[in-house]
């Protein structure tokens, strides 16, 4: 790690950030890093750290803001401090980028449409292949920065950085054919690629999500502009440099960052995004791209929201299991996945048992600084859930247990390592409070009744539900949400409905 890899670009790297940042692949080695003098091709804070300012990535090039003032009003209006929540301290500077950025961006991508959208499925396929690989064999250096600008333990950063890997490996397209019966006409599916496409992703799972939507998007023949997290952008600046070692055309894959108010919002209302949005984060900025987008009709959109997701945990569990996975599904990376299971809900005649061997399991094995990393603390006190990433490691991992019906702590995502733990009597109980919420993402079932993990799996209002285990995926099946988590959805075949076109044609057989 940390070298120049044989078929890679050695003469020289797209950006001189990236040339100091890229052979920091260790912790201390970043560390180090972050606290060193002042360098040429960084700025510096007013104590002499490094802070590493980030670049756009269009046209195949790092493209630098335009020139400003160097009033310090000026410069903090364009760029946004990129924190170490374990440290509070800067380490970078991602730049707010302007609707002209953007634009400038968009028109890289639509340029870049047509030849891309024409290449052979095969040739696609081996660019995407190119990119699996670079990350894999700089997997610490992902893994590390991941860690660092997230707040994420290292351990949790490695096994994203391994899906994001995954993600690459995208299907071929595949069409169907039929023939009209007492017709003597084949009817066949092609599918063309929609376009141009404005791509956003959360904060909780930077590099993962990222690459969850530029690879389905690249296979299928579109291009795209992506905007990241303002908030943890860091693993996207070093992907931009992939892109750029693995000869990926110019243009197919553009990287704009900056805030949502005006990056995000001037991307997705761009009429050059042709194709589509695909987004992930909070049900309220959804809301708000359904608004923007409403007299673009053409535009498919596909919007991975919010969740809320039940653990529901039955009397017959063998208690050792249900309780480990009930845990892992709480508050794996400091409760800050979206398909977290937060709500507890667990049979009469096993509540008080569970309830005790749950707390003395988390207490044991979920301690800030090894399995939970940096998280904010929560004002539970007044039931106000405060989503959003961490910075510091106060309070430990929470668990609720008396919450009265219909509370906030039931109903909103806290997005935090907070769980509550409630009781039902019967099966038909169980699928009510269940589904007793707007959202309807995941949802979690622990039981060894065969006949009950599909009587009641089958009801629960969710569009992912794990039985006896939770997140463990197979990426071609479908990912999406009912309810308020979302429309659409995306993962291997099923992302070809966002990113491409069909139409039936109609042919005499003779």
């Amino acid at each position: 790690m940390g070298s120049i890899q044989k078929g890679e670009d050695s003469s020289e790297f797209g950006s001189s950030v990236i040339q100091d940042v890229w052979l920091c692949d260790t912790l201390e080695k970043a560390e180090a890093f972050i606290a060193s003098p002042h360098h040429a091709s960084s700025s510096s804070d007013e104590g002499g750290r490094y802070k590493i300012k980030m670049q756009n990535y269009v046209g195949g090039s790092f493209t630098e803001p335009p020139s400003t003032s160097t009033t310090t009003a000026t410069a903090t209006s364009q760029y946004i401090d990129a924190v170490d929540p374990k440290t509070g301290k800067t380490f970078g500077q991602v730049p707010i980028s302007s609707a002209d950025e953007v634009e400038h961006a968009l028109r890289a991508a639509t340029d870049a449409f047509g030849p891309w959208s024409t290449t052979p499925a095969a040739a696609r396929s081996k660019h995407l292949q190119r990119v699996a690989q670079l990350i894999q064999e700089h997997r610490e250096l992902f893994a590390v920065w991941e860690s660092i600008d997230q707040g994420k333990t290292l351990e949790r950063a490695r096994v994203e950085v391994d899906r994001a890997v995954s993600n690459f490996k995208v299907p071929q397209l595949r069409t169907a054919a039929r023939v009209v019966d007492g017709a003597n006409i084949l009817t066949y599916e092609h599918r063309s690629p929609a376009g141009v496409f404005a791509l956003i992703s959360p904060w909780n799972m930077p590099l993962y999500l990222l690459t969850w939507k530029m690879a389905p998007c690249l296979a299928f023949g579109c291009t795209a502009v992506a905007k990241p997290s303002e908030v943890t952008s860091m693993t996207a600046f070093l992907l931009c440099e992939v892109f750029r070692r693995a000869g990926l055309p110019a243009g197919t894959m553009n990287v704009v960052f900056g805030d949502g108010a005006t990056t995000g919002s001037a991307l997705v209302r761009s009429p050059l995004v042709r194709g589509g949005v695909s987004f992930t984060g909070g049900t309220a900025t959804g809301i708000q791209i359904r608004r923007d987008t409403a007299d673009q009709i053409y535009k498919h959109l596909s919007l991975e929201l919010g969740g809320k997701n039940p653990t529901l945990v039955f009397g017959d569990v063998e208690m050792d299991k249900a309780v480990q996975t009930a845990a892992m599904a709480a508050f794996e990376n400091q409760g800050e996945i979206c398909l977290c299971g937060s709500r507890i809900y667990v049979q009469s005649s096993i509540y008080d048992d569970f309830v005790a061997a749950f707390t003395a399991y988390v207490q044991a094995n979920y301690k800030c600084g090894e399995r939970v990393g940096a998280h904010l603390p929560l004002p539970l006190h007044r039931e106000a859930p405060a989503r959003g990433p961490g910075r510091r490691l106060l309070d430990p991992p929470t668990i609720l247990t008396d919450v009265r019906p219909g509370s906030r702590l039931l109903q909103d995502e806290i997005f935090g390592p907070v769980a509550t733990i409630s009781r039902f009597a019967t099966e038909d109980e169980a699928v009510r409070l269940a589904n007793d919420n707007p959202n309807g993402l995941a949802a979690v079932l622990l039981t060894r009744d065969g006949a009950r993990m599909r009587r009641v799996g089958e009801r629960l209002e969710a569009g992912l539900v794990w039985v006896n285990c939770w997140l463990v995926r197979e990426l071609g099946t479908p990912f999406g949400g009912m309810k308020s988590s979302g429309t659409g959805r995306e993962g291997g075949e099923y992302s070809r409905d966002v990113f491409t076109h069909v139409r039936t044609l109609h042919m005499p057989l003779q």
